[in-house]
């Protein structure tokens, strides 16, 4: 090492403080000097703003917080209602119906097959076995998003799953 360079620590702090002092200093006379000129530059944006807003464009956008709420907001309630499926019941039963549209719709045969598979193995009633129809058939539109992502479905259930629901689901998939 150089003979000269090494720092005091408590040389190092002086510098850092006489540093940041000296800055402080240059941009206080920096504004002092141009306060008018800033003054001038926010005085004209606020009163664009105003006159847009009074001319009914939009302006809400430069809220950064409400940005972020209202694209929160859009994700939640604008995605595909069948990644926030949070019932085994209701996944497994939509995979059932997605299966079954595989070919295309569904026959008579294949309906009624399913109803009595909800009704047996899920346990319902027959109209709340009919309504699970309808809602797993809803639910599956052309059945695409359902057949390419069936693990993004199934990820956030995977932890409630109990086994006798994993085997139950495996044999509904042999019938």
């Amino acid at each position: 090492m150089i003979r000269g360079t090494e720092f005091h620590p408590k040389c190092d702090l002086l510098f850092c403080v006489l540093f940041l002092a000296r800055l402080n200093y240059i941009q206080f006379k920096f504004i002092n000097n141009n306060m008018h000129i800033l003054l001038g530059l926010l005085g004209t944006v606020v009163t664009i703003l105003i006159l847009l807003n009074k001319l009914g464009v939009d302006i809400g956008w430069l809220n950064p917080y409400l940005w972020n709420k209202r694209r929160n907001w859009k994700k939640k309630y604008e995605g595909n209602p069948v990644f926030k499926l949070n019932n085994p019941l209701d996944v497994t039963a939509l995979l059932m119906v997605a299966a079954a549209k595989a070919d295309g719709d569904m026959v008579q045969e294949q309906k009624v097959k399913i109803l009595s598979l909800f009704q047996s193995e899920f346990h319902l009633s027959p109209q709340d076995a009919g309504d699970l129809m309808i809602s797993s058939v809803h639910l599956l539109g052309d059945g695409e998003e359902v057949r390419t992502k069936t693990d993004k479905i199934l990820a956030p259930l995977l932890p409630e799953f109990k086994d006798s629901q994993i085997e139950s689901a495996l044999s509904l998939r042999s019938l």
